[in-house]
């Protein structure tokens, strides 16, 4: 009896060492991919609309090679992205990097400073609609504009202007 007692407490106290995790503090190893990281610099406004920033994102963060329909044949490689606000096409190289991307976002906030020159220059006119694009180059860099519609009773007109409010 005594040589069982002490075998089963020997077994329970050997379990235990087991059981141990050492944690030395350190985080497990994250890979970062950074090769879109000129597009995101290119088009980032830190006014922009949450669904155009969430395309933005889903563009530069998409892995090419995971996807299911990946052929490693022709020079690019294009991804439409949808959702309900806007439409964003990307062309990618074979390593994933962005080479060209065409937005188009509807209806979407409109940055202060074009809201603000748009109101100095159109007084007594009301926003009704409003269409933002980016037109985004790896060699040219990127070009946004808008294209709003106003209103002032029955009257309508079209502007066009740059992030900025310039008219263009």
């Amino acid at each position: 009896m005594k040589k069982l007692l002490i075998g089963l407490l020997a077994i329970g106290l050997t379990t235990q060492f087991y059981a141990q995790v050492i944690d030395d503090g350190m985080l497990p190893e994250v890979e970062v991919r950074a090769t879109n990281y000129k597009y995101l610099n290119s088009v980032d406004n830190s006014e922009a609309a949450v669904s155009v920033k969430y395309l933005e994102d889903m563009a530069a963060k998409f892995d090419t090679r995971s996807s299911e329909f990946f052929e490693d044949v022709g020079d690019f490689y294009r991804v439409y992205f949808y959702i309900p606000e806007g439409t964003l096409v990307a062309a990618y190289d074979r390593n994933g990097k962005i080479l060209y991307t065409i937005e188009k976002y509807k209806d979407v906030a409109l940055p202060a400073d074009v809201v603000s020159s748009v109101h100095k220059r159109f007084p007594e006119w009301t926003i009704a609609k409003d269409v933002y694009k980016v037109s985004y180059d790896v060699k040219k860099g990127s070009v946004k504009q808008y294209k709003i519609v106003l209103k002032n009773g029955k009257e309508t007109i079209r502007i066009k202007v740059d992030e900025e409010g310039v008219f263009l």
